[in-house]
């Protein structure tokens, strides 16, 4: 074999390994398209599903649009096929399916269920997505800090334990002080003791960077169990009753219909995660510091001979991933819930961790991916509250469903960071 032909044969052998990735968004579309086509089969629905769309407050009122249940779902359906047919024409041409379509697949598909699931009754449109937007805030803390540990090379399998050892310690500090602001500010530290731990091991002492990060979430896990059975159960009212968050209103943006009431009437915290979400992503790949980041992350002896501290810098950015994480965790015990519970946060970490791997490394993608979760642990909660026969069981379980269709059947072909998980040997 020639020279010549080795470069051809390599190219080809990486087409062929890119065109089984190409065909996963149809197949995962067409799944679901007839999941959807499913429902009016089996189960049809009598009566209209009512979408309301304003709330009190806003500058003014949008009408509730109403519509009988099955045709939405057909037209859904209809909807999705097209978006189906056009991504396997894609694929067929070895081509990716743009992330728009996948998008629009899926608002097709989610309309078509809910469409289903609220016939003869009324779905409130805006409750359901400022909920979910509520609910994705620990998870968009969660990503922004994998990402920021992955891109430095640090598998952050540990994001779980810091979650819920912020939620803890913001529930602590916020009660004995009586001031949400230092529960916070503890959460922070909760949150880049875990990192520091993280470190440690992972990049100081060379250890398995995901059995170190299921050890720390095991490890929090266990000790703040104890804590809460032994110290905070019996003093609820000095340890376990932290102030919360109010609600702050954006004026003028506030009283915009739709947008308003779930964007600019949130609390401080969702405020704080959007100044976060664009500081990380015009850091990362803006500034000088990013570049640093990313440069020990994918070639750590290339940026160890440009002069790049590559131990330092990944620590500095494993702690300060922790303290994101950590704000995080103080949103369930500042915010969502009166006070700490037992492991409370419920694998939130693992969803988190999913977004990065959904949003490929990238903050922005990884918190679009972080407010899909979000929106589909709200659906359970929406569609109980106004009754829907949709079982609840199947409710509970459908973050964790979409978690795993959304990484093994959408996030398509891949590419982590070159060293991520690979500790760095100097010499």
């Amino acid at each position: 074999m020639s020279a010549v032909d080795l470069p051809v044969q390599a190219d080809a052998q990486g087409v062929a390994e890119r065109i089984p990735g190409l065909w996963k968004p149809p197949i995962v579309m067409g799944v679901f398209t007839i999941l959807v086509a499913l429902l009016v089969l089996v189960s049809p629905r009598d009566g209209d599903s009512t979408f309301r769309w304003s709330r009190e407050g806003d500058w003014f009122a949008i009408p509730d649009v109403s519509l009988p249940a099955n045709l939405i779902v057909w037209v859904a359906v209809l909807l999705c096929l097209l978006c189906t047919a056009y991504a396997a024409w894609r694929s067929y041409s070895r081509l990716k399916t743009p992330l728009v379509v996948v998008a629009a697949f899926a608002l097709f598909a989610v309309s078509g269920f809910l469409a289903w699931a609220v016939a003869g009754k009324t779905l409130p449109v805006v409750g359901l997505l400022a909920g979910a937007l509520a609910l994705a805030v620990p998870l968009v803390f969660g990503a922004l800090g994998g990402v920021l540990g992955e891109r430095a090379g640090v598998v952050n399998i540990a994001i779980d334990g810091q979650l819920l050892f912020g939620a803890f310690g913001a529930a602590i500090t916020a009660s004995l002080t009586g001031s949400p602001w230092a529960g916070l500010v503890a959460a922070m530290v909760a949150g880049m003791l875990v990192a520091l731990l993280l470190g440690l091991f992972a990049i100081t002492y060379w250890v398995e960077q995901v059995i170190v990060g299921v050890v720390l979430n095991v490890l929090v896990i266990g000790f703040t169990s104890f804590m809460f059975s032994q110290v905070l159960s019996e003093n609820a009212g000095t340890l376990n009753n932290p102030p919360h968050f109010p609600r702050l209103e954006i004026p003028l943006l506030s009283g915009v219909p739709v947008l308003g009431p779930i964007f600019f009437r949130q609390t401080i915290l969702v405020y704080v995660m959007y100044a976060a979400v664009f500081l990380v992503a015009w850091a990362l790949y803006r500034s000088k510091w990013g570049l640093r980041v990313r440069a020990v992350g994918e070639h750590p002896k290339a940026a160890d001979t440009v002069g790049i501290d590559v131990i330092a810098t990944r620590y500095r950015t494993v702690l300060l991933a922790g303290a994101i994480v950590g704000i995080g965790g103080a949103t369930y015990t500042l915010v969502s819930v009166p006070s700490f519970g037992r492991e409370m946060t419920g694998g939130a970490g693992y969803i988190a961790l999913a977004a990065v791997i959904f949003g490929k490394w990238d903050p922005i993608k990884a918190t679009l991916a972080a407010l899909l979760f979000g929106f589909a642990s709200n659906v359970e909660s929406v569609l109980s509250v106004i009754g829907s026969p949709v079982p609840s069981q199947f409710m509970l379980m459908l973050p964790y469903v979409v978690t795993i269709f959304a990484v093994a059947g959408l996030v398509g072909h891949s590419r982590a960071p070159a060293a991520d998980g690979v500790p760095y040997r100097k010499g």
